[in-house]
């Protein structure tokens, strides 16, 4: 006697060996024994042999209409062995029965299982519905393998083309476009990332880049609603000053100026003024949340995307000839000994007389220039020859600060790598297509001009920090516990010492129209300029306030994310530059060991970090010449070989100074991390797939 039983899905045909009330010994072809309960056991036969029996019932299922079959059925439940009886014959033969069987099970969509071997068929209306959702199914996986056999052929569907950057980064693993990538990419045996370049899904390597940064950080895109520009008080005092700003020529948003009284008389006030977007964006405001909702000015070479609208900016940025609204700092100093003898906050209209631009005047601003009056250049224009020497006194100051920040430091600040200035030929602030013609120059760092802004910078933050915490007034702090390796510089709401720039707080307000963090402080510091002792009462954000760690949170992300992608888009028109001239090798210095023997090197003349091989024992600051290879604008790589040391290895003294700045690894391009897995199970496999009939 042979039994045909179901077992965890499974329909398995065997001779009976023993039989009791509630189960059965029967083994299988295979020769293997198994326990069946009586209850799974839905025929027992005679004849013809299990596996016949198997191969007979498979064969009839096949033929059995399932929409006959759906009208023959009674509307209860029932057997499968009553339904073959009323679609074959009143005698239907034991295949015949059992192919009932197996085409009942396998259609769930007709009919569903009501008991081992009985089944009630599906209403007329969910069955339609079925239906329609297996067709729509069936025309989707058509439409995969439509799509996955173009992307094989070096077409790219425009479906794909559309959401090309949600497929790679952010991708619904169920939507067709990305299944078909999926697809394409196994059967081609080619990853992703290749398969939609070599299908032409990515028009170029900028836009690439670009329209990557905007999905992930600007979905809605990068333009402003209409809204009004908030106007500032009408009753703010007129500051008896002639500020002046110090900038690059592409700045339009200006947000600090200097001024200086007081020379020659022993007592000097130097003023920090500081544009006040803050006296009239109120918290919570439309533009507010604009400001919140982008957190910073995204800086890249040509072009920007700015925190607040152009209209709000034109009212606020400290532009030459206009008395504009500001929150000033001003300092007291002892002019011989450059010691700080009283601050003091004030809100006003700040008279700006001149915007200087560092770029047209560092050749004329140098620190001879500065120090040494007798000291002449050509073409000097005559508003920088009027503020001679108040920049040579501010020189001075800036010297002097230094040098006291660094006694904090432990060390002194080092400036022996230069800054690069990037340019766009014929841009003009245009969003770059990627095919522009690059220029980079150099700039030293801690130039004059620079070192004045950046020391005047750090006394308003630093005198403002101290001045919220004196108050009680939270504020966002940048602070560093030490200089260790290691230690980062963190954010946060209390006023602790920064280790790396050396005081004792630091807040960040000088930019308030261009960073978040430097308006909510501004807000809090005007509240203390009106309020006093009290301010604390009236600040917009009170100690432990959430929402003030919820703004660092979201800033911290913004910034490092935006930052990242200025570094991304320099080092692509570095790439740029290198292909553009021709440059085929170049000197660099070793910065360490790599891994797989290479070694990580800085170029000398251009900003480039990149692996070289060919080399063993290089010891950092070991000078190279090297020959590069081929640049890849999409994963912004290029490697080099060494073709020779410049540097006597016996000799130290000519090796290159190396900055440990831990920002090398960053500086550095590599594989970029794609979000579609082509080893994941095949989720377009049917829902039965691992539960076949025999």
């Amino acid at each position: 006697m042979h039994a045909l039983f179901e077992e965890a899905g499974k329909f398995m045909a065997g001779r009976i060996l023993s039989e009791a009330d509630t189960s059965a010994q029967v083994e299988l072809d295979s020769g293997k024994r198994v326990k069946v309960k009586a209850a799974n056991i839905l025929l027992k036969f005679e004849k013809p042999a299990p596996a016949e029996l198997i191969a007979q019932a498979q064969a009839v299922a096949e033929t059995i209409e399932l929409d006959l079959a759906w009208e023959f059925a009674p509307e209860d439940d029932f057997g499968f062995a009553d339904l073959a009886r009323d679609y074959f014959s009143e005698n239907a033969t034991l295949a015949q029965q059992a192919g009932a069987l197996f085409r009942l099970y396998e259609a769930p969509h007709y009919f569903r299982r009501a008991g081992k071997g009985r089944f009630k068929k599906a209403p007329a209306e969910i069955l339609q519905q079925a239906l329609a959702a297996i067709e729509k199914k069936k025309a989707l996986l058509a439409q995969i393998d439509e799509w996955a056999a173009a992307l094989g052929r070096g077409e790219c569907p425009q479906p794909i083309r559309d959401q090309l950057y949600k497929i790679l980064f952010k991708p619904d693993k169920n939507a067709p476009e990305y299944k078909a990538v999926v697809e394409a990419s196994r059967s081609t045996h080619t990853a992703p990332l290749d398969l939609l370049q070599k299908a032409g899904a990515i028009d170029s390597a900028y836009q690439f880049h670009w329209k990557r940064f905007l999905f992930e950080n600007f979905p809605k895109g990068t333009g402003f609603p209409a809204l009004a520009a908030p106007q500032p008080p009408a009753d703010l005092p007129l500051a008896p000053v002639q500020a002046y700003s110090i900038d690059d020529s592409q700045t339009t948003e200006i947000d600090d100026a200097l001024s200086v009284q007081g020379l020659g008389t022993g007592t000097v006030v130097l003023g920090i003024h500081i544009a006040a977007p803050g006296l009239a964006i109120q918290p919570g405001s439309a533009i507010d949340q604009l400001g919140r909702a982008r957190l910073s000015t995204v800086y890249m070479p040509g072009y920007k995307i700015t925190m607040l609208p152009d209209e709000v900016v034109q009212i606020y940025t400290l532009d030459e000839g206009r008395a504009n609204p500001a929150v000033s700092l001003y300092v007291t100093l002892n002019e011989a000994t450059l010691e700080i003898t009283g601050t003091e906050t004030r809100l006003e209209r700040v008279p700006v007389e001149v915007n200087f631009r560092h770029d047209q005047l560092d050749h004329i601003v140098t620190e001879q220039w500065l120090t040494d009056p007798s000291i002449q250049h050509e073409n000097t224009p005559q508003a920088l020859q009027d503020k001679r020497k108040q920049l040579s006194f501010l020189y001075r100051l800036a010297l002097h600060l230094k040098a006291q920040r660094e006694v904090v430091r432990g060390k002194p600040e080092n400036f022996n790598r230069p800054d690069y200035n990037f340019r766009l030929v014929g841009n003009q602030g245009a969003e770059p297509t990627g095919h522009e013609q690059v220029q980079i120059s150099v700039r030293q760092r801690g130039a004059p001009l620079d070192l004045i802004v950046a020391e005047a910078a750090i006394v308003a933050n630093s005198t403002w920090g101290s001045w919220l915490a004196e108050l009680g007034v939270p504020g966002i702090y940048r602070s560093q516990a030490s200089m260790a390796p290691g230690v980062k510089v963190r954010m946060g709401t209390k006023a602790l010492p920064h280790a790396g720039i050396g005081v004792k707080a630091y807040s960040w307000a000088t930019s308030p129209l261009r960073r978040y963090t430097d308006l909510v402080n501004q807000w809090q510091i005007i509240a203390c300029a009106r309020h006093g002792a009290t301010a604390a009462l009236a600040a917009p954000f009170k100690p432990k306030d959430a929402d003030l760690f919820s703004i660092i949170s979201s800033f911290d992300a913004a910034y490092s994310a935006y930052n990242g992608y200025q570094a991304g888009m320099e080092r692509f028109w570095t790439l740029k530059y290198i292909e553009q001239n021709h440059i085929t090798e170049l000197t660099a210095a070793v910065i360490k060991e790599g891994p797989g023997g290479s070694f990580l090197v800085r170029a000398d003349d251009i900003p480039l970090v990149f692996p070289v091989l060919g080399a063993q024992n290089l010891p950092r600051g070991a000078r190279l010449k090297v020959r590069l290879g081929e640049v890849d604008e999409i994963t912004l790589d290029i490697h080099g070989t060494v073709v020779e040391r410049l540097d006597d290895p016996n000799d130290a003294s000519d090796d290159a100074v190396v900055e440990d700045e831990g920002d090398e690894d960053a500086a550095v391009a590599g594989p970029i991390a794609i979000a579609v897995d082509v080893n994941e199970a095949d989720s377009t496999a049917p829902a039965n797939a691992d539960n076949p009939t025999p």
